[in-house]
Parts: C-alpha cells; structure tokens; sequence
C-alpha cells in the first residue's frame, strides 16, 4: 500500500468517525432533552401528586381522629344520662 493510499484509508476512517460521533452526539443531546422537557417534569407531576395525596390524608385523618373523640364523648355522655335516670327512678 503507497503512502497516498494509506493517507486515503486514514482520511476515510476519520469521517467515518467524524459521522459516528456525530450521531452519538445527537442521540445524546435527543437523550438530554428528553430527561429535560418530558422524564423531569413527569417527576415533578408526580411529587406533586403525592404531596396532594398526603396532605388529603392528613386531612382525613383529622377528620377520623375528630369522629373518634365525639364518639368517645358520645358514650361518655350517654353513661352519665344513664346514672342520672336511675338516680330520678331511686329519688321517685
């Protein structure tokens, strides 16, 4: 192989190169923006999601805790009524 066939066969393998790195460059920059506009923005979609979910049982827990205390209270009422009748009923 001459010099010039050899400088030939180098020049070629550099632009192939030159157009592989090139694909690979578009292919990661396609990769990056996707992450950007589409894989981020999805994430962020989605904590802010949850953070909603777990504020609505925060809230829902409250409300749970409440109904618990007046049912509590409830009972507690009913049995004082209770002693209170049968105390009328001993006085009668």
């Amino acid at each position: 192989m001459t010099d010039r066939e050899l400088m030939e066969q180098i020049m070629r393998e550099v632009r192939d190169t030159r157009s592989e790195m090139a694909a690979v460059k578009k292919e990661v920059r396609d990769t990056r923006l996707t992450l950007e506009n589409e894989t981020n923005k999805n994430i962020q979609t989605i904590a802010e999601e949850h953070y909603d979910l777990t504020r609505k049982l925060d809230e829902a827990l409250k409300v749970e805790n409440e109904k618990e205390r007046l049912l509590i209270r409830v009972t507690h009422l009913e049995n004082e009524l209770r002693k209170l009748k049968e105390r009328i009923e001993d006085i009668a």
